[in-house]
């Protein structure tokens, strides 16, 4: 029992320095760890293992959101096509940000559990009813998230053209020599977080004095949006490449709204993201396929999955996200008192070199061709400041996991 409580703590740990880092994927510490799990089974048990991937994962869930908050802030002309979450920032409002999408979060692995019964009956029948349809639901849900995100013929066209670059990119990568997580690793930094570091570097953006209202309202609105993220997180963990983006789309139609105001955004986004992550270990019992990294290596440690240890791992959930709400918070209120010592653009750079420097000292310490990598890491980064240039939505680049994901259902790769 001592053991399992250290490794929770340590995953914890572990997970909170992996979501306020920007670009430190989770599955970097994962793939590390679960290298070198034949070693550690000699001084531990593939249980605890499993404890300390779920807590990570967890954790990691609930933290990310931290950097995304505080770092690349766009300036007063971007303001209209910026995430919710900057608009509030930019108000003054990030320590209401913070609130919302932690209790938004916890909240939504509490509806997930209190419907797990109905999961449990319902869940794998539709699964196998849906499996040979999941490569044209994807094209169908893409095809209508393009046309519901932009406003004009002109943008669909692009955003369409993005999407399908973006995807052959994740072909050509994925399907390399380089392998899952390091062409992820490589691929998602680029195109998501270097290239916004890099816009952002060039703009002239800080971030304004945060007011000390932390006061949130738990009213009906602030319930449907926990409880439309949970069934988006579920529905998201069935089609395989969707992201929060389109997870947020679903959670639109479910909440009957055809526009959500920032908090509902963040409570739902939250929501999706970390009910995204306990479906994924559900989904080893429940449907026999795992549906992420950390999922894989649980499954791998644990080979005959029992209802005992669904148990067990929703218990270890709930306790690591307990946990994570609490630090999320302390942590954030921290930072928003701190970062205004800072000088930002200098620390979008240091954030820019010690993500490359990551990339780099994984690709030398997995014997990595390095010209390779660093031609997969421009192209994805160019890519992604492509769409910031034509201010065009970032979820439009998730088809690197969608294409491929697509293809491989319709039984083409």
């Amino acid at each position: 029992m001592i053991e399992i409580i250290i490794t929770l703590i340590l995953g914890v740990f572990l997970g909170t320095i992996t979501g306020i880092i920007p670009g430190l994927h989770v599955n970097t510490v994962g793939i590390i760890i679960f290298s070198i799990s034949t070693t550690l089974l000699k001084y531990t048990t593939a249980l605890c293992l499993c404890t300390f991937f779920v807590s990570l994962a967890i954790c990691h869930a609930m933290m990310e959101f931290l950097p995304s908050l505080l770092i690349g802030v766009p300036n007063e002309d971007t303001i209209l096509s910026i995430q919710p979450a900057h608009r509030l920032l930019l108000k003054g409002e990030s320590r209401k940000v913070i609130r919302l999408v932690s209790f938004g979060g916890y909240s939504s692995i509490i509806i997930l559990i209190l419907i797990m019964p109905i999961l449990f009956v319902i869940l794998s029948p539709i699964y196998y009813g849906l499996k040979n349809y999941i490569g044209y639901l994807l094209i169908i849900v893409m095809s209508i998230m393009i046309y519901k995100s932009n406003k004009n013929n002109i943008t669909r066209m692009m955003s369409l053209l993005i999407f399908l670059i973006s995807g052959i990119l994740g072909i050509i990568i994925l399907s390399s020599y380089l392998g899952s997580n390091m062409g992820l690793l490589c691929m998602l930094s680029g195109l998501f977080s270097i290239s916004t570091l890099l816009y952002s570097v060039n703009n002239e953006s800080s971030i304004p004095p945060q007011n000390n209202d932390k006061s949130i309202v738990v009213n009906s609105d602030f319930k449907k949006s926990v409880f439309a993220g949970s069934i988006s997180g579920c529905i998201l963990g069935l089609l395989p490449g969707l992201g929060p983006a389109q997870g947020t789309l679903i959670a639109q139609t479910l909440l009957f709204k055809k526009n959500i105001t920032p908090e509902d955004f963040l409570i739902t986004n939250s929501g999706i993201n970390i009910s995204d992550t306990l479906f994924s270990l559900m989904a080893i019992y429940l449907i026999n396929n795992p549906r992420s990294a950390i999922s894989v290596y649980v499954n791998d440690l644990i080979q005959n999955i029992t209802l005992n240890h669904v148990l067990f791992f929703i218990f270890v959930s709930l306790m690591s996200a307990s946990l994570s709400c609490i630090l999320a918070i302390r942590i954030g209120d921290r930072l928003i008192d701190n970062i205004s010592k800072f000088n930002y653009r200098k620390l979008n750079i240091v954030i820019i070199v010690l993500i490359t420097g990551i990339i780099l000292i994984y690709c030398i310490v997995n014997h990595g061709c390095l010209w390779y990598i660093f031609l997969c890491y421009i192209t994805s980064i160019a890519l992604g400041i492509l769409v910031n240039v034509l201010d065009l939505s970032k979820s439009n680049l998730m088809g690197v996991l969608i294409v491929p994901s697509i293809l491989m259902y319709l039984g083409i790769l």
